[in-house]
Formats: structure tokens, C-alpha cells, sequence
């Protein structure tokens, strides 16, 4: 089972074998310096899911209603740091790293979104999560959208950023194969480069320098087989729009009002099907709107959480 850990210093490794016969063994790491974007992290481990080392992080009480937090494409546990950093005071807030990505198993590269919903709740039951708040952004948006229609009784509730149901046009297909083969031949840090220009507000370098710099590097780490994987798992994902109108949980949607990607339009239409769901246009962000305005971000997410802590 899970012990309660104080901050230490150092480099200790605690192992346990046969958690819940789902994973060979943890890990827990008590210096936070592995973790660049975290201060005062109480626990960051590596657990082993389905076959592979999945990179984890949580704060806050044991015994609070507990938060999952889905990182995006090809993106890290890291972006979730302001979210952590509040949610962490009175939950139980956890965010990992999807497969093939920040300090998680790159494995084979073959992933598919039914593989990372998989993790997911492999990793949840490994912890013994009792229907977390479950909360997505971008890809970790069609994570949880995927989740919800397999397992929709495990979750409290749902928070989806930046997201949306609708798997992609044939035109989108192509781009997202011509991102492959564009990766393999300029590699993950010219990748990166171009891709902060998309998924970023413009004016961002200037308005937000720190989290375009830090979304530069994270995906600039990432491998071109990890991006190509994902560009794969992202192309063959399942359209969940039919399921919408079935759930039965409290849902936030958030959006940025610049968000290309993901486009306002998109939020909307889940929104019109999910029965009771609350949708926010989050100012001057587009794609990352939880680092282009953490503020209001935040405020939303916090009140949130708040009211379905009780439920």
C-alpha cells in the first residue's frame, strides 16, 4: 500500500512489490530537483502499468478527494504545476506522465488512446483511487472523454480543456501523418519550435516567456518516436460524441478564446450534449490555456472542485 512521506533529503529509494498484483514495483524519489518545473513535492514515483515505468507526482492529503491531472500532446506531468501547486492544498492531486512521454517508458511507440485510458485506470486502481475528478487537456482531454464512455462509474467528476469529441476528418488524418514524417526528418527540437507557434496565443513569448520556454523544452526532450506514436494514437482515435448526451456526472469544459486546435466551437457542441455540463472561455489564452492564464484558469477550476468535493 501507499505510505505518507514528509519531505526529505537526499536520494532514497523505497520499493514495494505486488501493489494490488497490478505493478512490479515502486518507486519513490525524494529529491525534487527531478522534477524542474515542482517545488516542495512530497511524493514522485515510477510504478509499473500494463509493462511499462509510468512516471507519477502527487501532493496534497491522503484522504482528500483525489484529482487526476492529463497532461496534452507532447507535453509532461510538468504543465500541470500551477494546477498542482493549488489543488494540492485541500485534494489529492496526482499527475503522471502518459506513456512515451517525460520520465515514463517510451516502449515501442505503438500507442493508441484505448492503451492510455487503459494506464489510466490501471494506474487509478494501483493507487486505490476512489472516483477521482479526473482532469484533461488536449490529448489528456480524448484520455478522459474515452475513459468516461468505458468507465464513466469510476469518476466523481470530469474537468475537459481544450478538447473535443469529434475524432479527426480525413484532412486531419494527413496533417497529422505529415507531422510524422516531418519529426523523423528535423527532429523533436526544430519540431518543437513550430509547434509553440500553434498551440500558443499570439504574443505569448513576450506575455508569457517562462511557459513558452518550458513547453519548448519539454517537447524538444520528447523523442520522434514518442511523437510519432502519439501523432498515430491521435489519428485512430474513437469519436465520442454519442456517449455525451450519457453522462451523468459534473462536467467543467474550458476553453481559450484563441484556441485553433481545439476551437471554442468544439467546447460548445460537447457542452449543448452534456446533460448539466458548465463551459468557460478562459481570456487571452488559446491551446494552453491552463499556463497562458493560470489565474482565471485556476479560479474556475478551484470553484470547481469545490462544489463536487461534497457529492
Amino acid at each position: 500500500m501507499i505510505g505518507t512521506w514528509g519531505n526529505a533529503g537526499g536520494n532514497i529509494t523505497i520499493e514495494l512489490h505486488g501493489v494490488n498484483g497490478t505493478c512490479a514495483n515502486w518507486r519513490k524519489f525524494v529529491s525534487s530537483s527531478d522534477i524542474s518545473l515542482f517545488t516542495n513535492l512530497e511524493v514522485g514515483m515510477h510504478t509499473v502499468i500494463n509493462g511499462a515505468n509510468l512516471f507519477w507526482v502527487e501532493r496534497g492529503p491522503q484522504d482528500g478527494v483525489p484529482v487526476v491531472f492529463i497532461h496534452g500532446f507532447p507535453f509532461s506531468l510538468e504543465m500541470w504545476a500551477k494546477q498542482m501547486e493549488k489543488a494540492g492544498g485541500d485534494y489529492r492531486a496526482i499527475a503522471y506522465d502518459i506513456r512515451g512521454h517525460g520520465k515514463s517508458d517510451v516502449g515501442d511507440g505503438q500507442y493508441t488512446i484505448e492503451g492510455h485510458v487503459d494506464d489510466l485506470l490501471a494506474l487509478m486502481t494501483a493507487l486505490k483511487l476512489d472516483r477521482p475528478v479526473i482532469v484533461g487537456l488536449s490529448m489528456g482531454g480524448y484520455i478522459a472523454l474515452r475513459a468516461l464512455e468505458r468507465a464513466q462509474e469510476r469518476f466523481r467528476a470530469a474537468v475537459l480543456c481544450d478538447t473535443r469529441s469529434e475524432a479527426d476528418t480525413n484532412e486531419g488524418k494527413l496533417r497529422r501523418f505529415a507531422v510524422i514524417a516531418s519529426v523523423k526528418k528535423i527532429g523533436s527540437e526544430a519540431f518543437a519550435g513550430e509547434m509553440v507557434k500553434a498551440i500558443f496565443a499570439p504574443g505569448a513569448e513576450q506575455h508569457s516567456p517562462e511557459a513558452v520556454g518550458n513547453i519548448r523544452r519539454i517537447i524538444a526532450q520528447t523523442t520522434p518516436l514518442s511523437i510519432a506514436g502519439s501523432q498515430l494514437a491521435l489519428a485512430s482515435r474513437t469519436d465520442t460524441t454519442a456517449s455525451l448526451a450519457s453522462f451523468r456526472l459534473p462536467v467543467l469544459i474550458l476553453v481559450g478564446e484563441h484556441d485553433v486546435t481545439t476551437p471554442v466551437e468544439a467546447s460548445k457542441a460537447m457542452q449543448e450534449r452534456i446533460q448539466g455540463s458548465e463551459l468557460h472561455v478562459v481570456p487571452g489564452a488559446a491551446h494552453m490555456s491552463n499556463l497562458e492564464n493560470p489565474a482565471y484558469f485556476n479560479e474556475r477550476l478551484l470553484t470547481f472542485l469545490g462544489r463536487v468535493a461534497g457529492q
